[in-house]
């Protein structure tokens, strides 16, 4: 056991195979792959990539972001060349999969577009497509962000970019005023999925 969970890889497959087992129960006794099976499918994935998006980004916020002033000037490249990198990688394709699973989830309900307009294509007669889609559109702006603002600034920031002290600075700035906003965008974002799918269903 131990040298299962001490190779993440292993750790890994054996936990995709444990849950596509017991979605296999699932389908036995669903007792059918219809639509509404796929959407129970989408929301899994939809969740599990949205935990990886969030929990890095509160892991830059609550601890990185604070803790690296603290850290020593000599200790600082452990953090920016090897584990920021890896970090990074994880929470941009985490953004990617969560939006892409989220708008494949509501397409497939049938209330994509109206959703993205907030329920403005039908009068404003569903409260719940108003609130799920200010829920998408605080998680769209969110994955923009990462991938328009915060990669590009912190490539830069990190060196893998070429740029200058002053470049390097501005770039971590960015990178933290945009993160900070997607954590306070974070919150509201997630009391809209949440409480709409138990409320508004």
């Amino acid at each position: 056991m131990a040298g299962l969970l001490a190779n993440l890889r292993n750790t890994m497959i054996v936990s995709f195979l444990l849950a596509l087992v017991i979605i296999a129960g699932y389908r036995v006794h669903y007792g059918a792959t219809d639509a509404i099976f796929w959407q129970a499918i989408f929301r899994w994935l939809h969740v599990l990539a949205g935990i990886m998006w969030i929990g890095l980004l509160y892991y830059f916020n609550f601890v990185q972001i604070r803790k690296m002033p603290e850290i020593p000037a000599e200790l600082k490249p452990g953090v920016s060349k090897y584990i920021a990198p890896e970090a990074l990688f994880w929470f941009r394709w985490g953004a990617f999969f969560t939006w892409l699973m989220g708008v494949i989830l509501a397409w497939d309900r049938g209330f994509l577009i109206q959703a993205y307009t907030l329920g403005a294509t039908e009068g404003f007669a569903n409260w719940g497509h108003t609130f799920i889609g200010l829920g998408m559109w605080l998680g769209t702006i969110m994955f923009l962000n990462v991938w328009v603002f915060i990669w590009p600034a912190q490539k830069i920031a990190l060196g893998l970019v070429e740029g200058d002290a002053d470049a390097k600075a501005r770039a971590g700035r960015t990178a933290m005023l945009f993160s900070r906003t997607n954590t306070l965008l974070s919150v509201p974002m997630l009391v809209c999925m949440t409480l709409n799918q138990t409320l508004a269903g």
